[in-house]
């Protein structure tokens, strides 16, 4: 199947398929931390129980946000509705800070309790829970790039995070294991661990989404790609300004093209349309353009150059 390809219907429902193995995978492994962590008596396990239960209800909205953001364009929504899709990212590291907050608490105050070693067993659960979660990472990951979805990116990290809490509570519990009695807390440190990580990858989980919502001017590839097929098509003879934003999984460009002053309005009507065609055509992912003509301007040539090369 060629992703590039898809069009705005069939990308929303490959990114809730996608969505729907973030939910199943979480849901079954967040039973097995729970029963693990309890009857193995590590609150690391637990605290790993505890961000994957997050993760169903951050899935879950990340999966209302995909199926909204799919509704078509209205009076009230000209744009159409993918800004649901940073707004739900937003909403998804609150539920990040809030789980990373609770299991910090929860390990500071198994700090000062005195408790029994985990079981040695758990460590084969969690090798088992970091496989699997790492590669859920790399499977929801590349899905968001192939699809531009910002927050499948955020559901992505997710993974990413929860394989590094299970990394830190196989440490923890090993070293425990290891050195015995009296180093029982190295499980809570490691979850205390844990939960500090999760907050670091809030921030790169923010930003990305803060960025797009802001109209950041975070693509200039696509900008240079827009630039260099723009004079591919009749008529236009350079780009003045070329500017890019995202709006869900699809972009929107507003782009000034430089023509020939000599044409009326009717030919630089149709050389805009032409430009908007082609670049759709050779840029799937582009889901408008908004073209405005500009009469050549010897003095203004060098800045033209400057930007791309004159026809």
């Amino acid at each position: 199947m060629t992703y590039k390809m898809a069009t705005g219907t069939e990308k929303a429902a490959m990114a809730e398929k996608t969505v729907y193995f973030s939910i199943l995978g979480s849901l079954g492994l967040a039973i097995i931390k729970w029963l693990a962590g309890f009857f193995g008596n590590s609150f690391a396990l637990i605290a790993d129980a505890i961000e994957s239960t997050t993760d169903i209800f951050s899935s879950v909205l990340v999966l209302l946000g995909i199926k909204y953001s799919k509704r078509p364009a209205d009076d009230n929504h000209p744009y159409g509705h993918g800004r649901i899709e940073p707004l739900v990212t937003f909403i998804v590291v609150i539920f990040l800070v809030i789980s990373a907050t609770v299991i910090a608490h929860q390990s500071i105050i198994n700090l000062r309790t005195p408790h029994e070693l985990p079981e040695a067993w758990t460590l084969f659960v969690l090798g088992a829970i970091i496989l699997w979660k790492e590669i859920s990472y790399h499977v929801v990951n590349r899905r968001a790039k192939l699809l531009n979805s910002t927050s499948l990116k955020a559901d992505a990290w997710h993974h990413r995070s929860d394989a590094i809490t299970s990394v830190a509570a196989f440490i923890g519990i090993s070293i425990a294991l290891w050195l015995g009695k009296g180093y029982e807390y190295a499980d809570d440190w490691a979850a205390l661990f844990a939960a500090g990580f999760i907050l670091y990858n809030c921030y790169h989980i923010f930003r990305p989404a803060l960025g797009e919502i802001m109209d950041e001017n975070l693509f200039e590839d696509m900008v240079s790609k827009v630039r260099e097929l723009s004079l591919h098509v009749d008529g236009v003879m350079a780009i003045d300004k070329c500017y890019v934003r995202k709006i869900g999984m699809s972009f929107l460009i507003d782009i000034h093209a430089v023509v020939d002053p000599q044409l009326n309005v009717k030919q630089g009507h149709e050389i805009a349309h032409a430009l908007k065609d082609y670049l759709i055509l050779h840029m799937p992912e582009i889901a408008n353009v908004f073209v405005h003509i500009e009469p050549f301007d010897e003095n203004k040539a060098k800045s033209y150059l400057n930007d791309t090369t004159t026809k």
